[in-house]
């Protein structure tokens, strides 16, 4: 049905056979499903509408899984771009108008395929690491997008950066220059830790140390909140599995740990966002709602204080899925709950412990069960207000708000 739209769209458009045989694998046509009577098709939903859904065999094939995902702004076209990584790599899909998305490209692991991959962007350049044995850090000039005259291609790598094998994820420093690849391997010099690498001169990173202390994810930013002692410093929030670190990585030759803080019922510390005043830092645990039950919990610190940060409250959401990954763009706080889908919390009243549910999309309708099914992602920050939502089953969602 999909591909027959595709031919009547082209052939309205004035296009002639030839150019539909050539042109009707890059365009995918998304008839906007508005958010009704808490469904938006097939999806559970309340206030969020479904304006795009590309598949995972659209995208790479069978045999495919979904994991994370990133978005990036062409600042020449102003054309916006999502980028689902998979199982056997990197998708770049042009989202510009969600009615008729088209897939760019593909890029191929390095290695072997992974259920884990994660990519970040500087500089418009695309910095990919995996799981997968060797994998490294693949190097992609994003602007190379606006050159394709014929979608999907299949690119190449533009540099790679093989001082370390595997890494569960990436990080990116952007008012700095400097890439933290998390969970690189244990018998490593680190131990795991993240590593602390310039990548200011884009194409040729530069190893400068990292962390000795495992790291599963991490958040890094330039520091400009209320503890007046590490203003303009380059602060690191490391989720390390039982506990959260903060670091002071400013100089690279001599990172100093500032601080380190538990919670009750650790299962699994996972992943953490910083409100945009840095005085709240919001984590996920991923194993606390399988190991001892109960809702959604999301773990809240004040962190007024870097050197005496405090266990804040516990938010419970509605269901019993696992967060995942959390951002925070305004106040609201965007949470990816695996078979919950994509949760949206108003977060304006966090000082007085009250925060609540305002918003979701479901993009896995089977259930709500404490599982790992779902969504694996999301991506706020794109100026339009779209909404990359990436899930490990399904592929590509790009919602928006309902308009009231």
């Amino acid at each position: 049905m999909k591909k027959i739209l595709v031919l009547l769209l082209l052939v309205a458009l004035g296009c002639t056979k030839e150019d539909v045989v050539q042109q009707e694998t890059q365009l995918i046509i998304n008839p906007i499903d508005r958010c009704v009577n808490g469904f938006a098709g097939n999806y559970p939903c309340k206030d969020y509408d479904l304006l795009a859904h590309v598949t995972l065999e659209e995208m790479a094939g069978e045999n495919t899984s979904g994991n994370d995902s990133w978005g990036w702004v062409d600042q020449v076209t102003q054309k916006e771009y999502a980028l689902m990584c998979t199982n056997k790599g990197v998708s770049f899909i042009d989202i510009t108008n969600p009615e008729t998305v088209t897939i760019v490209g593909f890029l191929e692991t390095r290695t072997e395929n992974s259920l884990w991959r994660d990519v970040k962007i500087y500089n418009n350049v695309a910095y990919i690491v995996s799981e997968a044995a060797d994998h490294g850090m693949q190097i992609f000039n994003l602007n190379r997008l606006r050159e394709v005259v014929n979608p999907p291609v299949q690119f190449a790598e533009d540099a790679a950066f093989t001082e370390f094998g595997s890494a569960h994820n990436i990080v990116i420093n952007q008012s700095k220059g400097y890439a933290y690849p998390v969970g690189t391997s244990r018998e490593g010099t680190f131990k795991g830790g993240p590593l602390f690498i310039n990548i200011q001169d884009v194409f040729k990173p530069v190893a400068e140390g990292g962390f000795l202390d495992y790291s599963h994810d991490a958040q890094v930013v330039t520091y400009n909140g209320p503890d007046t002692d590490y203003v303009g410093k380059e602060i690191l929030i490391s989720s390390n599995e039982t506990e959260v670190i903060i670091v002071d990585v400013t100089d690279k030759a001599n990172p100093l740990e500032i601080a380190t803080i538990t919670y009750p019922n650790i299962g699994y510390t996972h992943q953490g966002w910083f409100t945009e005043d840095f005085n709240y830092f919001l984590l996920g645990d991923e194993l606390d709602e399988k190991d001892f039950g109960g809702n959604t919990r999301t773990i809240i610190f004040d962190f007024k204080d870097l050197d005496n940060p405090k266990f804040h409250f516990d938010y419970f959401g509605p269901t019993l899925a696992i967060d995942h990954n959390g951002y925070v763009k305004g106040n609201l706080f965007y949470q990816a709950s695996y078979t919950a889908g994509v949760r949206i919390i108003d977060i304006s009243n966090i000082e007085n412990k009250e925060i609540k549910e305002v918003g979701f999309f479901d993009t896995y309708p089977e259930n709500n069960s404490t599982d790992f099914n779902g969504a694996w992602n999301v991506y706020p920050f794109l100026p339009s207000g779209n909404i990359i939502v990436s899930d490990i089953n399904r592929g590509l969602f790009v919602i928006r708000k309902s308009k009231s």
